[in-house]
Protein backbone atom coordinates (compact mmCIF):
# COMPACT_ATOMS: atom_id res chain seq x y z
CA UNK A 1 0.00 0.00 0.00
CA UNK A 2 1.27 3.26 -0.70
CA UNK A 3 0.89 5.82 1.92
CA UNK A 4 1.40 4.90 5.80
CA UNK A 5 -1.29 7.24 7.13
CA UNK A 6 -4.53 6.22 9.73
CA UNK A 7 -6.01 4.76 6.77
CA UNK A 8 -3.30 1.91 6.00
CA UNK A 9 -2.78 1.47 9.30
CA UNK A 10 -6.46 0.22 9.71
CA UNK A 11 -5.95 -2.45 7.22
CA UNK A 12 -3.48 -4.33 9.28
CA UNK A 13 -5.85 -5.73 11.23
CA UNK A 14 -8.00 -7.47 8.61
CA UNK A 15 -4.78 -8.11 6.42
CA UNK A 16 -3.60 -9.89 8.91
CA UNK A 17 -6.86 -11.96 9.79
CA UNK A 18 -6.71 -12.70 6.17
CA UNK A 19 -3.35 -14.20 6.16
CA UNK A 20 -1.98 -11.19 3.76
CA UNK A 21 1.19 -9.63 4.28
CA UNK A 22 0.38 -6.01 3.86
CA UNK A 23 3.50 -3.97 3.18
CA UNK A 24 3.31 0.19 3.33
CA UNK A 25 5.34 2.86 1.57
CA UNK A 26 5.96 4.64 4.63
CA UNK A 27 7.14 8.92 4.38
CA UNK A 28 8.53 8.67 7.98
CA UNK A 29 9.39 5.28 10.31
CA UNK A 30 7.15 7.41 12.93
CA UNK A 31 3.60 6.91 10.11
CA UNK A 32 0.96 5.73 11.66
CA UNK A 33 0.97 2.54 9.80
CA UNK A 34 4.84 2.15 10.10
CA UNK A 35 4.52 2.12 13.86
CA UNK A 36 2.53 -1.27 13.43
CA UNK A 37 3.23 -3.20 9.67
CA UNK A 38 5.41 -5.71 9.73
CA UNK A 39 7.27 -4.12 6.72
CA UNK A 40 7.50 -0.69 6.45
CA UNK A 41 10.22 0.54 4.20
CA UNK A 42 11.00 4.65 4.36
CA UNK A 43 9.99 6.32 0.76
CA UNK A 44 7.69 9.44 -0.40
CA UNK A 45 5.01 8.97 -3.40
CA UNK A 46 6.34 11.35 -5.51
CA UNK A 47 9.42 9.43 -5.62
CA UNK A 48 9.59 7.67 -8.94
CA UNK A 49 12.56 5.79 -8.58
CA UNK A 50 11.68 4.24 -4.56
CA UNK A 51 8.07 3.99 -5.42
CA UNK A 52 9.03 1.55 -8.44
CA UNK A 53 11.80 0.23 -6.18
CA UNK A 54 8.26 -0.64 -3.46
CA UNK A 55 6.42 -2.09 -6.28
CA UNK A 56 8.65 -4.41 -7.36
CA UNK A 57 8.12 -6.68 -4.49
CA UNK A 58 4.58 -6.42 -4.58
CA UNK A 59 2.17 -8.42 -5.98
CA UNK A 60 -0.85 -5.96 -6.08
CA UNK A 61 -0.78 -2.18 -5.33
CA UNK A 62 -3.61 0.08 -3.72
CA UNK A 63 -3.40 3.33 -1.91
CA UNK A 64 -3.66 5.13 1.10
CA UNK A 65 -4.58 8.70 -0.57
CA UNK A 66 -5.16 9.80 -4.06
CA UNK A 67 -2.02 12.02 -4.51
CA UNK A 68 0.63 9.75 -6.21
CA UNK A 69 1.58 11.30 -9.40
CA UNK A 70 0.73 10.30 -13.27
CA UNK A 71 4.45 9.69 -13.97
CA UNK A 72 4.66 7.52 -10.74
CA UNK A 73 1.49 5.57 -11.44
CA UNK A 74 2.30 5.08 -14.95
CA UNK A 75 6.27 3.97 -13.85
CA UNK A 76 4.88 1.37 -12.07
CA UNK A 77 2.08 0.40 -14.43
CA UNK A 78 5.57 -0.91 -16.73
CA UNK A 79 6.17 -3.31 -14.25
CA UNK A 80 3.17 -5.35 -14.78
CA UNK A 81 2.07 -4.89 -11.14
CA UNK A 82 -1.87 -4.54 -10.95
CA UNK A 83 -2.95 -1.01 -9.62
CA UNK A 84 -6.58 -0.80 -7.63
CA UNK A 85 -7.64 1.55 -8.29
CA UNK A 86 -6.02 1.68 -12.14
CA UNK A 87 -4.93 5.06 -12.61
CA UNK A 88 -7.52 5.83 -15.19
CA UNK A 89 -10.18 5.92 -12.47
CA UNK A 90 -7.87 7.28 -9.93
CA UNK A 91 -7.73 10.15 -12.16
CA UNK A 92 -10.84 11.15 -11.68
CA UNK A 93 -10.60 11.65 -7.24
CA UNK A 94 -7.07 13.64 -8.05
CA UNK A 95 -9.07 15.91 -10.64
CA UNK A 96 -12.37 17.68 -9.43
CA UNK A 97 -12.76 19.60 -13.19
CA UNK A 98 -11.98 15.47 -14.77
CA UNK A 99 -14.68 14.59 -11.82
CA UNK A 100 -17.21 16.81 -13.49
CA UNK A 101 -16.64 16.90 -16.94
CA UNK A 102 -17.09 13.01 -16.74
CA UNK A 103 -19.90 12.61 -14.25
CA UNK A 104 -21.61 15.15 -16.18
CA UNK A 105 -21.19 13.23 -19.43
CA UNK A 106 -22.83 9.99 -17.72
CA UNK A 107 -25.77 11.50 -16.64
CA UNK A 108 -24.98 11.55 -12.75
CA UNK A 109 -26.65 14.76 -10.98
CA UNK A 110 -23.92 17.70 -10.23
CA UNK A 111 -24.19 20.85 -9.23
CA UNK A 112 -23.93 23.48 -11.84
CA UNK A 113 -19.83 24.02 -13.05
CA UNK A 114 -17.73 25.90 -15.53
CA UNK A 115 -13.61 25.90 -15.49
CA UNK A 116 -11.93 29.21 -15.58
CA UNK A 117 -8.74 31.08 -15.87
CA UNK A 118 -8.92 34.84 -15.85
CA UNK A 119 -11.69 37.03 -14.02
CA UNK A 120 -13.78 37.48 -16.90
CA UNK A 121 -14.66 33.80 -16.48
CA UNK A 122 -15.20 33.98 -13.04
CA UNK A 123 -17.51 37.08 -13.36
CA UNK A 124 -19.60 35.45 -16.14
CA UNK A 125 -20.17 32.29 -13.60
CA UNK A 126 -21.30 34.31 -11.07
CA UNK A 127 -23.73 36.62 -12.89
CA UNK A 128 -25.06 33.20 -14.23
CA UNK A 129 -25.79 31.94 -10.88
CA UNK A 130 -26.61 35.19 -9.43
CA UNK A 131 -24.99 34.53 -6.10
CA UNK A 132 -22.03 33.29 -4.52
CA UNK A 133 -20.19 30.54 -5.51
CA UNK A 134 -17.58 27.76 -4.84
CA UNK A 135 -14.21 27.97 -6.18
CA UNK A 136 -11.73 25.03 -6.16
CA UNK A 137 -8.41 23.96 -6.88
CA UNK A 138 -9.25 20.90 -9.09
CA UNK A 139 -6.25 18.95 -7.43
CA UNK A 140 -4.81 18.54 -3.99
CA UNK A 141 -7.25 19.76 -1.85
CA UNK A 142 -9.19 18.02 1.24
CA UNK A 143 -11.26 18.66 4.25
CA UNK A 144 -12.15 22.06 3.09
CA UNK A 145 -8.57 23.23 1.77
CA UNK A 146 -8.47 24.35 -1.25
CA UNK A 147 -11.98 25.87 -1.63
CA UNK A 148 -13.73 29.13 -1.38
CA UNK A 149 -16.99 30.78 -1.22
CA UNK A 150 -16.34 33.66 -3.48
CA UNK A 151 -18.90 36.41 -4.34
CA UNK A 152 -16.37 38.38 -6.86
CA UNK A 153 -13.28 37.57 -8.85
CA UNK A 154 -11.49 39.71 -6.54
CA UNK A 155 -11.83 36.40 -4.00
CA UNK A 156 -9.52 34.28 -5.94
CA UNK A 157 -7.11 36.63 -7.38
CA UNK A 158 -3.99 34.80 -6.42
CA UNK A 159 -5.35 31.41 -7.70
CA UNK A 160 -5.73 33.12 -11.05
CA UNK A 161 -1.89 34.73 -11.11
CA UNK A 162 -1.31 30.62 -11.18
CA UNK A 163 -4.50 29.73 -13.52
CA UNK A 164 -3.97 28.27 -16.92
CA UNK A 165 -5.62 26.82 -19.89
CA UNK A 166 -3.85 23.44 -18.65
CA UNK A 167 -4.61 24.29 -14.88
CA UNK A 168 -8.28 25.90 -14.58
CA UNK A 169 -9.88 26.48 -11.42
CA UNK A 170 -13.45 24.72 -10.93
CA UNK A 171 -16.13 27.11 -9.85
CA UNK A 172 -19.95 25.41 -8.26
CA UNK A 173 -22.74 26.64 -7.28
CA UNK A 174 -23.16 27.30 -3.73
CA UNK A 175 -25.88 24.44 -3.07
CA UNK A 176 -28.44 24.90 -0.66
CA UNK A 177 -28.71 21.77 0.40
CA UNK A 178 -30.71 19.40 3.15
CA UNK A 179 -27.35 17.46 4.39
CA UNK A 180 -24.74 15.85 3.39
CA UNK A 181 -24.93 11.58 2.23
CA UNK A 182 -22.21 9.51 1.59
CA UNK A 183 -22.71 6.55 -0.50
CA UNK A 184 -19.88 3.95 0.22
CA UNK A 185 -19.68 0.85 -2.52
CA UNK A 186 -17.05 -1.66 -3.41
CA UNK A 187 -16.13 -3.30 -6.79
CA UNK A 188 -13.73 -6.05 -8.09
CA UNK A 189 -11.89 -5.99 -11.20
CA UNK A 190 -14.19 -9.10 -11.99
CA UNK A 191 -17.09 -6.48 -11.62
CA UNK A 192 -18.55 -8.12 -8.37
CA UNK A 193 -19.71 -5.11 -6.50
CA UNK A 194 -21.41 -4.47 -3.09
CA UNK A 195 -22.89 -1.65 -1.63
CA UNK A 196 -23.34 -0.43 2.53
CA UNK A 197 -26.30 1.72 3.41
CA UNK A 198 -26.36 5.01 2.77
CA UNK A 199 -25.21 7.27 5.81
CA UNK A 200 -25.51 11.31 6.72
CA UNK A 201 -22.46 12.91 7.57
CA UNK A 202 -22.25 15.69 9.46
CA UNK A 203 -19.58 18.19 9.25
CA UNK A 204 -18.19 21.29 11.79
CA UNK A 205 -15.60 23.72 10.11
CA UNK A 206 -15.18 21.10 6.88
CA UNK A 207 -14.51 18.60 8.73
CA UNK A 208 -16.39 15.18 9.40
CA UNK A 209 -17.12 15.20 13.29
CA UNK A 210 -20.44 12.16 12.84
CA UNK A 211 -21.68 10.11 10.94
CA UNK A 212 -24.69 8.30 10.87
CA UNK A 213 -26.15 4.88 9.65
CA UNK A 214 -28.21 4.26 7.82
CA UNK A 215 -29.08 7.65 6.88
CA UNK A 216 -31.79 8.78 9.07
CA UNK A 217 -35.12 9.62 7.96
CA UNK A 218 -33.90 8.61 3.95
CA UNK A 219 -37.09 8.19 1.79
CA UNK A 220 -36.15 4.66 0.24
CA UNK A 221 -36.57 5.78 -3.35
CA UNK A 222 -33.69 8.72 -2.66
CA UNK A 223 -31.43 5.81 -0.94
CA UNK A 224 -32.01 3.35 -3.83
CA UNK A 225 -31.27 6.01 -6.79
CA UNK A 226 -28.02 7.60 -4.42
CA UNK A 227 -26.99 3.65 -4.28
CA UNK A 228 -27.47 3.12 -7.55
CA UNK A 229 -25.67 6.06 -8.79
CA UNK A 230 -22.61 5.24 -7.01
CA UNK A 231 -22.42 1.95 -8.17
CA UNK A 232 -23.16 3.36 -11.76
CA UNK A 233 -20.27 5.81 -11.15
CA UNK A 234 -17.92 2.36 -9.76
CA UNK A 235 -18.45 0.81 -12.85
CA UNK A 236 -18.65 3.24 -15.57
CA UNK A 237 -15.34 4.76 -14.12
CA UNK A 238 -14.22 1.26 -13.23
CA UNK A 239 -13.28 1.82 -10.01
CA UNK A 240 -12.10 -1.50 -7.84
CA UNK A 241 -12.00 -0.86 -4.38
CA UNK A 242 -13.84 0.95 -1.97
CA UNK A 243 -15.74 3.98 -3.70
CA UNK A 244 -17.11 7.08 -1.32
CA UNK A 245 -19.51 9.09 -3.54
CA UNK A 246 -20.31 12.09 -1.68
CA UNK A 247 -23.01 14.05 -2.26
CA UNK A 248 -25.66 16.78 -0.74
CA UNK A 249 -29.58 15.93 -0.67
CA UNK A 250 -31.68 18.71 -1.82
CA UNK A 251 -35.21 19.92 -1.55
CA UNK A 252 -37.44 18.56 -5.17
CA UNK A 253 -39.84 21.47 -6.15
CA UNK A 254 -42.09 18.32 -6.27
CA UNK A 255 -41.51 17.87 -2.51
CA UNK A 256 -39.56 14.53 -3.53
CA UNK A 257 -35.63 15.13 -2.33
CA UNK A 258 -32.86 14.41 -4.89
CA UNK A 259 -29.16 14.60 -4.58
CA UNK A 260 -26.32 16.04 -6.34
CA UNK A 261 -22.70 14.39 -6.01
CA UNK A 262 -20.31 16.58 -4.19
CA UNK A 263 -17.05 14.56 -4.55
CA UNK A 264 -15.04 10.80 -4.82
CA UNK A 265 -12.49 9.20 -2.72
CA UNK A 266 -11.10 6.00 -4.31
CA UNK A 267 -10.29 4.86 -1.46
CA UNK A 268 -11.75 3.91 2.41
CA UNK A 269 -13.39 6.77 3.22
CA UNK A 270 -13.61 8.61 6.67
CA UNK A 271 -17.27 7.89 6.05
CA UNK A 272 -17.17 4.22 6.15
CA UNK A 273 -15.69 3.97 9.60
CA UNK A 274 -18.45 3.15 11.14
CA UNK A 275 -18.27 -0.10 8.85
CA UNK A 276 -15.76 -1.68 11.13
CA UNK A 277 -18.36 -2.42 13.90
CA UNK A 278 -21.85 -1.51 12.31
CA UNK A 279 -21.64 -3.94 9.15
CA UNK A 280 -21.23 -7.66 8.56
CA UNK A 281 -18.39 -6.62 6.41
CA UNK A 282 -16.31 -3.72 6.99
CA UNK A 283 -14.28 -1.02 4.57
CA UNK A 284 -10.79 -2.28 5.09
CA UNK A 285 -11.28 -6.02 4.92
CA UNK A 286 -13.43 -5.21 1.72
CA UNK A 287 -11.16 -3.23 0.55
CA UNK A 288 -7.86 -5.49 0.62
CA UNK A 289 -11.28 -8.29 -0.72
CA UNK A 290 -11.60 -6.16 -3.53
CA UNK A 291 -7.98 -5.56 -4.92
CA UNK A 292 -7.00 -9.06 -4.70
CA UNK A 293 -10.19 -10.05 -6.61
CA UNK A 294 -11.91 -12.03 -4.01
CA UNK A 295 -15.29 -12.11 -3.45
CA UNK A 296 -16.73 -9.76 -1.55
CA UNK A 297 -18.62 -9.93 2.09
CA UNK A 298 -21.69 -8.78 2.96
CA UNK A 299 -22.42 -5.17 3.80
CA UNK A 300 -25.42 -5.03 6.04
CA UNK A 301 -25.86 -3.76 8.82
CA UNK A 302 -25.47 -5.52 12.11
CA UNK A 303 -27.99 -3.52 14.33
CA UNK A 304 -30.98 -0.74 13.38
CA UNK A 305 -28.17 2.10 13.57
CA UNK A 306 -24.60 2.55 14.08
CA UNK A 307 -23.55 6.31 15.18
CA UNK A 308 -19.57 7.59 14.50
CA UNK A 309 -18.30 10.01 15.53
CA UNK A 310 -14.87 11.30 15.08
CA UNK A 311 -11.99 12.18 17.85
CA UNK A 312 -10.17 15.72 17.12
CA UNK A 313 -6.77 16.54 19.14
CA UNK A 314 -7.32 18.75 21.95
CA UNK A 315 -5.69 19.54 25.07
CA UNK A 316 -4.76 15.80 26.09
CA UNK A 317 -1.95 14.55 24.64
CA UNK A 318 -1.43 11.05 26.27
CA UNK A 319 -5.00 9.31 25.21
CA UNK A 320 -4.49 6.19 26.91
CA UNK A 321 -5.30 7.23 29.93
CA UNK A 322 -8.58 8.08 29.11
CA UNK A 323 -9.77 4.76 28.42
CA UNK A 324 -10.59 3.59 32.31
CA UNK A 325 -13.12 5.96 32.44
CA UNK A 326 -14.54 5.82 28.76
CA UNK A 327 -14.33 1.78 28.84
CA UNK A 328 -15.86 1.64 32.48
CA UNK A 329 -18.74 4.30 31.66
CA UNK A 330 -20.03 2.30 27.81
CA UNK A 331 -18.37 -1.01 27.75
CA UNK A 332 -20.64 -0.96 24.58
CA UNK A 333 -18.16 1.53 22.79
CA UNK A 334 -15.88 0.43 20.31
CA UNK A 335 -12.63 2.81 20.12
CA UNK A 336 -9.96 3.15 16.89
CA UNK A 337 -7.15 5.19 17.72
CA UNK A 338 -4.35 6.10 14.77
CA UNK A 339 -1.50 6.61 16.37
CA UNK A 340 -0.96 9.85 15.38
CA UNK A 341 1.08 12.56 17.67
CA UNK A 342 -2.01 15.15 18.92
CA UNK A 343 -2.65 18.58 17.53
CA UNK A 344 -5.50 20.44 18.14
CA UNK A 345 -8.26 19.91 15.27
CA UNK A 346 -6.88 16.96 13.46
CA UNK A 347 -8.50 13.71 12.86
CA UNK A 348 -6.47 11.14 15.96
CA UNK A 349 -9.68 8.43 15.97
CA UNK A 350 -12.94 7.99 16.14
CA UNK A 351 -15.93 6.21 18.11
CA UNK A 352 -18.14 3.70 17.42
CA UNK A 353 -21.64 2.66 19.18
CA UNK A 354 -24.33 0.64 17.70
CA UNK A 355 -28.21 0.13 19.09
CA UNK A 356 -31.71 0.70 18.30
CA UNK A 357 -32.19 4.29 20.03
CA UNK A 358 -29.78 6.75 17.46
CA UNK A 359 -30.16 9.57 19.77
CA UNK A 360 -28.77 7.83 22.93
CA UNK A 361 -26.26 6.46 20.28
CA UNK A 362 -25.26 9.89 19.29
CA UNK A 363 -24.82 11.45 22.78
CA UNK A 364 -23.05 7.99 23.82
CA UNK A 365 -20.27 8.50 20.76
CA UNK A 366 -19.71 12.19 21.21
CA UNK A 367 -19.77 11.81 25.32
CA UNK A 368 -16.53 9.76 24.62
CA UNK A 369 -14.84 11.74 21.50
CA UNK A 370 -15.62 14.52 23.83
CA UNK A 371 -13.85 12.99 26.72
CA UNK A 372 -10.39 11.49 24.70
CA UNK A 373 -10.24 15.40 23.39
CA UNK A 374 -10.16 17.23 26.60
CA UNK A 375 -13.08 18.75 26.14
CA UNK A 376 -15.19 17.13 29.40
CA UNK A 377 -13.56 15.52 32.26
CA UNK A 378 -16.70 13.19 34.11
Amino acid sequence: MIGSGQLARMSVGPAAELGITLSVLATDPDDSAALVAAHAPVGHHTDLDRVVQFARHCDVITFDHEHVPADVLAAVAELGVPIHPDPSALQFAQDKLAMRIRLTELGIPCPRWASATNAQEVTAFLDRIGGPVVAKTPRGGYDGKGVRVIRAADDIADWLTRASEADPLLLEELVDFVRELAVLVARSPSGQAAAWPVVETVQTDSICTEVLAPAPGLSPDLAAAATEAGLRIAGELGVTGVLAVEMFEIAGPDGRNGFVVNELAMRPHNSGHWTMDGSVTGQFEQHLRAVLDLPLGAPDAREPWTAMANVLGGDLTELYSTYRHIMARDPHLKIHLYGKSVRPGRKIGHINVSGSDLDDLRERARHAADYLRGVIDE
